[in-house]
């Protein structure tokens, strides 16, 4: 096992190392201009494939860092296929990396056999499944339902949110919040949750001295209590179903 864990490591090391310490930004510009024409989409696929055998330290792995190599250089090609390089385009290109890596693990490690197995066994545990569902339920359908319930009183602060927050920033700070909330039951840190709510007090209310303003930091605070609130039950009624 920690053979296997320290090949996964020195695989993910050699990736972060090729893409985001030994890339310049001059490549960088280079391959969205040029393309497949780039000099340093070779060179950079290449890098890839040297670094990931010489971390693996063993030179009869030498086909794992052509297959590294290889993979790296047409997934830079897709991404390159993008005008822009936005956030979800930065994902799926790392999570296709990703994949890459894991295939030469799994080759590796000789555990493609393990994967059906492990799957199964995951999907057949108590404690797996609650905490699947609970993190996915606190980021999808608790944001829904917040929304709904405090729909009553968009409509008096709406101006005020448009005008004074970013574009969908209070959303994407709740399915933060609820995600640290959780996590930190699940690993019964209680009270950095109290932490939590006092760092997000001074950030959100900080400057209260516009006209609606109390409209506004009462608006958020409901929806905060409530995905507090949320958070806490599911989290305490996952570490049930694991604990009992």
């Amino acid at each position: 096992m920690e053979n296997s864990l320290l090949i996964l490591l020195q695989l993910l090391l050699a990736h972060i190392i090729t893409d985001f310490v030994v890339q310049p930004t001059k490549w960088v510009q280079d391959k969205k201009r040029k393309k497949a024409k780039s000099v340093y989409l070779y060179l950079h696929s290449a890098i890839a494939g040297f670094l990931t055998l010489l971390f693996l330290a063993r030179i009869e792995y030498w086909f794992v860092g052509i297959f590294i190599a290889v993979t790296h250089f047409f997934i830079d090609l897709w991404k390159l296929q993008f005008s822009r390089d936005s956030f979800k385009i930065f994902i799926a290109d790392q999570i296709l990396h990703l994949f890459a890596i894991l295939l030469a693990w799994f080759y590796i490690t000789d555990n493609f056999w393990n994967i059906i197995p492990f799957l199964s066994n995951a999907l057949e545990s108590q404690a797996i499944l609650s905490i699947l569902i609970g993190y996915l339920f606190i980021i999808f359908p608790a944001g829904f339902l917040i929304g709904k319930a405090t729909s009553r009183w968009q409509t008096e602060v709406k101006y005020d949110l448009k005008k004074n927050s970013l574009d969908a920033a209070g959303r994407y700070i709740g399915i933060f919040e609820r995600i640290l909330v959780l996590t930190f039951i699940l690993t019964g840190n209680f009270s950095a949750i109290g932490f939590l709510i006092a760092a997000k007090s001074i950030l959100r209310f900080s400057d209260k001295s516009e006209t609606g303003a109390r409209k506004q930091t009462e608006y958020v605070l409901i929806g905060t209590l409530m995905s507090f609130t949320i958070t806490i039950l599911i989290g305490l009624l996952i570490r049930h179903i694991m604990f009992q």
